[in-house]
């Protein structure tokens, strides 16, 4: 995967000029380090890489986890059997503090210059960036944390809830601070091209994710500020279209190339899962043929419509007398997208909140709301009868809702696993070949570097947590 933030650097340093002088320290000054940040030098490179990188673990980790794909043919272990390894968490600390430290950059050129949208910008970041690091370890370390220049190296662990309390309040501080008639002046994301008002839009599309999140727990009153949110769009603006919505358009014009560097790679010894595709061909979907191929006769020369095969079996291939249904590798060929949030789900959340009561507002209409953004999203259309489906249509339980709020959620870095957590829905099958009991693992290990360098730290987060195994349930699951 390119670099963004190193092509935007070199791009940088190439425009400036360089004179000789006998003064010491200019002449002993490193070239290739930018002493002084605009607010918008790191805001291209944050999205880019950390969408891109969210992209590629939807691909890793998601699609198995969440039966959606998995390898095949499959030899014995692998995520889809629940068999979770030491270091499957490690990039993900490690990426997420890389381009945490990078937000805080962000945000301190923003207060030096004075301009609330790119301090509003870098607080959706921040929160953004916490929200999946802490959703995917539980208790990590916040108010210590990317302070190496301060000395400070073994930062200590922040309770899952201290966290959420800090970002879900840096939310409704962003809210507040965007500014619409103040233009953004440096440079042009590659997001929303510098329109303020989707920015905020997604600050508060955000927030609700982070609030349904946690709304199991008492300590935040969770439904209450999800409810005035949605009360007031006047003052806390969320998507209302997928023109909103926090997605990534990938050009394939460098540097916001696919992170695939051969697309095929994608596709290779892989298959769609069972469950994946049996509830899109009972839907009548028109993301099946979208999102995958058909499944072939043994032999490849006839395909047999869209078959895949189910997540943690157990015994040979031999067993199965197809060639699976795949992933069309449109998906990661530029143009293509990297969905960070979308429309869909905020109509999701609604559905959620006034199937409960929480909001006014038909349960059934947000549902139907949700399915149609997520259809169009990936550019297909929804069928006039598509809700006349028996399977497809809105029953009335909370397991509807998230078995469609599951493919809505398609290719969102981990957030299919997050909700699953979350409700334990939509209901996965089990498959003889799981490991850990059959039960669905819900956090990393903390990678082995921290436990030999922050070691008493991570004790304490341990105890606190109740300890450092993938079967150990973050704050809001308890």
């Amino acid at each position: 995967m390119k670099n963004f933030k190193n092509i935007f650097s070199v791009v940088l340093l190439a425009s400036l000029s360089f004179a000789c002088t006998k003064d010491f320290q200019e002449v002993n000054t490193d070239p290739n380090k930018i002493e002084k940040i605009s607010p918008g030098t790191l805001l291209n490179p944050i999205i880019y890489e950390v969408s891109s990188f969210n992209t590629l673990r939807a691909d890793a980790f998601t699609f198995d986890i969440m039966q959606v794909a998995l390898p095949f043919p499959s030899v014995a272990g692998g995520v889809h059997r629940y068999d979770i390894s030491e270091s499957a968490g490690n990039s993900t600390w490690n990426t997420y503090y890389r381009w945490i430290n990078n937000v805080k950059e962000m945000r301190a050129a923003a207060i030096a210059a004075q301009d609330p949208n790119y301090e509003a910008i870098s607080l959706t970041l921040n929160a953004w960036l916490y929200s999946l690091l802490s959703d995917s370890f539980g208790d990590v370390p916040m108010s210590e944390a990317v302070q190496g220049d301060l000395g400070v190296y073994q930062p200590k662990f922040d309770k899952q809830e201290d966290i959420y309390k800090t970002i879900i309040a840096d939310l409704e501080k962003a809210n507040t601070l965007y500014n619409t008639a103040r233009p953004m002046i440096f440079g042009t994301d590659i997001l929303y091209a510098n329109n303020v008002s989707n920015w905020r839009k997604f600050s508060n599309s955000l927030r609700l994710r982070l609030l349904l999140r946690v709304s199991k727990r008492t300590e935040i009153d969770a439904f209450g500020k999800m409810a005035d949110i949605i009360a007031n769009p006047t003052t806390n603006p969320v998507f209302t279209s997928n023109t909103d919505a926090a997605i990534l358009k990938i050009t394939g014009v460098i540097p916001n190339v696919s992170p695939w560097g051969r697309a095929i790679d994608f596709t290779t010894f892989r298959a769609t899962g069972g469950f994946f595709i049996d509830n899109l061909n009972d839907f009548v979907d028109p993301r099946l043929v979208r999102w995958n191929s058909q499944a072939r006769t043994s032999d490849g020369k006839t395909n047999i419509g869209y078959k895949g095969i189910p997540s943690g079996y157990s015994g040979p291939e031999s067993q199965f007398t197809y060639l699976p249904s795949n992933f069309n590798v449109a998906l990661v060929t530029a143009p293509m997208v990297n969905v960070i949030m979308s429309y869909a789900e905020v109509e999701f959340i609604k559905a959620e909140l006034a199937q409960m009561g929480k909001i006014s507002g038909s349960a059934a209409t947000f549902y139907q709301n949700g399915v149609k953004a997520s259809v169009e999203q990936w550019g297909a259309v929804l069928p006039a009868n598509y809700f006349t489906n028996a399977k497809a249509a809105y029953n009335g339980t909370l397991e509807r809702i998230m078995l469609q709020k599951y493919y809505a959620l398609f290719f969102n870095d981990y957030q299919q696993w997050f909700e699953y957590r979350r409700t334990g829905f939509p209901v996965l099958p089990k498959g003889a070949g799981q490991l850990n009991n059959q039960i669905m693992p819900v956090r990393f290990r903390y990678p082995t570097t921290v436990v030999t360098n922050n070691n008493a730290n991570y004790l304490k987060a341990v105890n606190n947590m109740g300890g450092d195994d993938i079967n150990t349930k973050v704050w809001w699951e308890k």
